[in-house]
């Protein structure tokens, strides 16, 4: 499947964000956890030039734990000041406030030196479609001021959020890049629902989620399937089928119904705690 989504009003809106930019001290970058490079817009790097830098490692709870550890530390060594954090639950983000304060120190004591003081650190959030931006808006400020959702491109403007007297935050659409060099990352913002659904094959989907557990993390699928474990990712498939009783009229395995279950028990973490991509790939 070649996995490429890129509709015209993200367009409009990397040029709102590029010239929001002027008026920011700060970028948030929100990356999901499980793909925390595949979930990085590389326009970010070029909208946030010059800015002051923090990535959020959102939804770490879906993620491996081990390689949380290590993607912070990736992320610390590049020069980002990073927190993991779970913006469904709220872990984490108490420690956020005084990490823009860390972050904008320069720019805190630069206003100071000028006399100006308390004057808001103003912070866009940025990110691709369905990382959890709205979301950890809405965690950080205690209420709910941003539209959420479970599917890409529920966020299309831009909206302030003031949170006291320290900081501003300025929620923005989620955006992808026009083309996907390499189809695993296409594979991978699929697989975390990063893409619409609706131009995706679910099958397909659903097949390259069981063969990567397959290599990496057989345990889940046995222990959440029952089914036994082999190469052939449309064999597991049909098994699913059987083991969760997904047939067509004549008892004709409903692939599809079954794709949907892998691919809703992967993005919900039924699967365990996954993490589709190690920093050695990028390095």
């Amino acid at each position: 499947m070649n996995y490429q989504w890129y509709p015209g009003h993200m367009t409009k809106a990397r040029r709102m964000m590029q010239e929001d930019s002027r008026l920011v001290d700060l970028v948030i970058e929100i990356v999901d956890a499980r793909v925390p490079m595949s979930s990085r817009n590389p326009d970010i790097d070029e909208i946030g030039k010059n800015k002051f830098r923090i990535i959020l490692l959102n939804k770490v709870d879906l993620a491996d734990p081990e390689f949380n550890a290590l993607w912070k530390k990736y992320f610390e060594e590049k020069g980002f000041f990073v927190q993991e954090i779970n913006s469904k639950s709220g872990m984490g983000v108490k420690n956020i406030q005084p990490l823009v304060q860390k972050a904008c120190q320069e720019k805190i004591e630069r206003d100071r030196k000028r006399g100006i003081i308390n004057r808001p650190v103003r912070a866009m959030v940025a990110g691709i479609p369905n990382v959890g931006k709205s979301t950890f808006i809405n965690s950080f400020a205690g209420r709910a001021c941003t539209k959420t959702g479970n599917k890409p491109g529920v966020t299309k403007g831009k909206q302030w959020v003031r949170l006291g007297k320290n900081l501003e935050l300025l929620d923005t659409p989620g955006i992808l890049w026009p083309r996907f060099e390499d189809q695993k990352v296409g594979e991978r913002l699929a697989m975390i629902g990063s893409i619409n659904d609706e131009i995706l094959h679910g099958d397909e989907l659903a097949a390259a989620i069981l063969s990567f557990l397959y290599e990496k993390y057989p345990k889940a699928l046995e222990e959440r399937y029952q089914i036994i474990l082999c190469e052939d990712a449309y064999k597991m498939l049909e098994e699913i089928c059987v083991s969760r009783r997904c047939f067509l009229k004549g008892e004709q395995p409903d692939l599809m119904r079954a794709a949907s279950i892998v691919i809703d028990d992967f993005r919900s973490g039924k699967l365990g705690r996954v993490t589709l991509e190690s920093p050695k790939e990028w390095q």
